[in-house]
């Protein structure tokens, strides 16, 4: 059967992971002189510790080429290898994955331009494919022609974290905070960029986020809806897939925990809802 490899930026929890024979990779994240795992020995907790303290936010070092040979050399397998990457428009990683994929025979590298679970999404449907027997070929061709059809956005809480990351100014984070703005994030051409501003309360807002999502995005693919969220308190997480399941009864709702791209990115409470707005078939 073909081998599924990705990142840990599909945000994926261990039970999902197990669940669908995934191989994942953590990114290396350093919380000032201090390394670690994303996903393994990280938590979002962590890093909103260290911003607090330090005012800085934790860098993230790429995969490199010799880490993904390692890898391929280890997962080798006669049925092939696909591997899954963050999006090649934030990370580099993607080009290191397809560098060490040429010195092996039956490596496919497929850029997700995604993060977080839209990439996990993909990987999920990859394995699902490979457990029914299709060639590794067949399977990237069937990924691809559904990659940009994967809805992603999240729910933000404050704009502190996206001030620090320089995705927005001082004058426009004042203002957030005074009027309680919170903009949502979304994600197009592989790129992760703002889209509507909501003001009030996060529980209603979240709702409003929720509706708007499904109302623009209105043809979710039935199979599999994520709802992923860093920190969020139960209140709002509840709120969000009760809202969810009043727009969508998908056939299976996963409860994931952000890692650190979209932690540190986006910061604490933030929440998002993610599937397939299509109708093409699983299998």
């Amino acid at each position: 059967m073909v081998k599924i490899i990705c990142d840990s930026s599909c945000d994926l929890s261990k039970e999902l992971i197990e669940k669908y024979n995934l191989t994942v990779i953590p990114f290396k994240v350093m919380l000032g002189e201090n390394e670690y795992r994303d996903g393994i020995d990280l938590t979002p907790d962590m890093i909103f510790e260290h911003v607090e303290k330090t005012n800085t936010l934790p860098k993230t070092a790429a995969i490199n080429e010799f880490e993904y040979s390692e890898i391929f050399e280890r997962e080798k397998c006669k049925d092939g290898i696909i591997c899954f990457t963050i999006s090649s428009k934030v990370s580099v990683t993607y080009n290191n994955a397809v560098a060490a994929a040429k010195n092996f025979d039956n490596v496919y590298v497929i850029d997700s331009l995604s993060l977080s679970t839209g990439l996990g999404i993909q990987a999920i449907y990859a394995s699902i494919l490979a457990s029914k027997g299709l060639p590794a070929e067949e399977i990237v061709k069937k990924v691809e022609a559904r990659r940009n059809n994967v809805q992603i956005s999240f729910q933000t809480y404050k704009l502190n974290y996206l001030h620090k990351g320089g995705r927005c100014s001082s004058v426009q984070l004042l203002g957030a905070n005074l009027l309680k703005i919170r903009p949502s994030i979304i994600l197009k051409d592989g790129k992760m960029g703002m889209d509507k501003k909501y003001m009030g309360k996060m529980e209603k807002v979240c709702v409003k986020y929720v509706d708007d999502i499904f109302a623009e995005y209105n043809t979710p693919n039935k199979f599999l809806g994520i709802v992923t969220h860093a920190s969020a308190t139960p209140e709002i997480l509840n709120i969000v897939k009760t809202q969810t399941e009043k727009n969508f009864q998908f056939d299976n709702l996963e409860v994931t925990c952000a890692g650190a791209t979209v932690t540190s990115h986006c910061g604490e409470n933030t929440i998002g809802v993610i599937y397939y707005n299509d109708n093409l078939s699983w299998d």
